[in-house]
């Protein structure tokens, strides 16, 4: 399959233990025509040491190094906005666990590849025949209840999971879409998709939802219950400022 060319983005923090040397080195070295960027976001423990290795042995991986621990959201941002992305065609980012296989992305990228009019391309866990969608139940309901939320009432389009961590974007409009800080550290991709969805009659047809082949939970959520108690508060505050 032809891979258009791009990078994509990966936030750690405080990962070194979990990390999965062997399937990082094997993505490194199969899919050598992607780049990534590897950013630390702050992280105390050795996290960084292993990034820099990685640069180190592979000429498609660089790293961007955080003083400090600024959340996932603002982690890809600082990415986004330093990288020499003008090279890419596509932009993506996943999480660090590969809870969403790097073969999946690079099915993605393929998929916008083939398919230039959608622009923004967000993978999905849709559990069905064929396919290993693999969650924990709890986090599970809680998803279809927070994506039915948002679905229905803050972007008021008919998408499925928007908190999947694997998202391809077009270059040009990645830049715009994160220019500006988000409100939030957790769901940012709910104001990514408002970001693109205000003042643009074509956007249910420039988005895509790819159905992920797998996707498996890997270990504790760094989600806090505090977290998930202000999800409510956060959505009002992003849909007061996009609504």
């Amino acid at each position: 399959m032809k891979i258009p060319k791009a990078l994509l983005i990966i936030p750690f923090y405080n990962e070194s233990e979990r990390i999965a040397i062997h399937d990082y080195t094997t993505a490194f070295q199969e899919y050598a025509s992607t780049d990534f960027l590897l950013v630390n976001d702050g992280s105390t423990d050795t996290t960084a040491s292993v990034l820099m290795a990685f640069q180190q042995a592979y000429a498609n991986v660089s790293t961007l190094l955080l003083p400090e621990n600024a959340g996932k959201a603002a982690a890809i941002r600082t990415a986004v906005l330093n990288a020499p992305t003008d090279q890419y065609a596509y932009i993506g980012y996943l999480d660090a666990d590969l809870a969403t296989p790097i073969m999946e992305l690079i099915k993605m990228l393929a998929f916008a590849g083939e398919n230039p009019e959608y622009h923004f391309i967000m993978g999905s866990r849709i559990k069905k025949m064929g396919s290993q969608i693999v969650r924990y139940q709890y986090r599970h309901y809680f998803g279809r209840v927070f994506a039915t939320i948002v679905s229905n009432f803050i972007l008021k389009t008919p998408i499925y999971d928007t908190q999947c961590g694997a998202k391809i974007i077009e270059q040009q409009l990645a830049v715009q879409l994160f220019e500006q800080p988000f409100l939030t550290r957790w769901l940012f991709d709910v104001e990514l998709l408002l970001r693109y969805k205000k003042g643009n009659k074509n956007f249910t047809n420039q988005v895509y939802e790819y159905s992920l082949n797998t996707w498996i939970e890997k270990g504790a959520s760094k989600i806090t219950l505090k977290d998930l108690f202000g999800f409510p508060f956060q959505l009002l505050k992003i849909y007061q400022k996009y609504d």
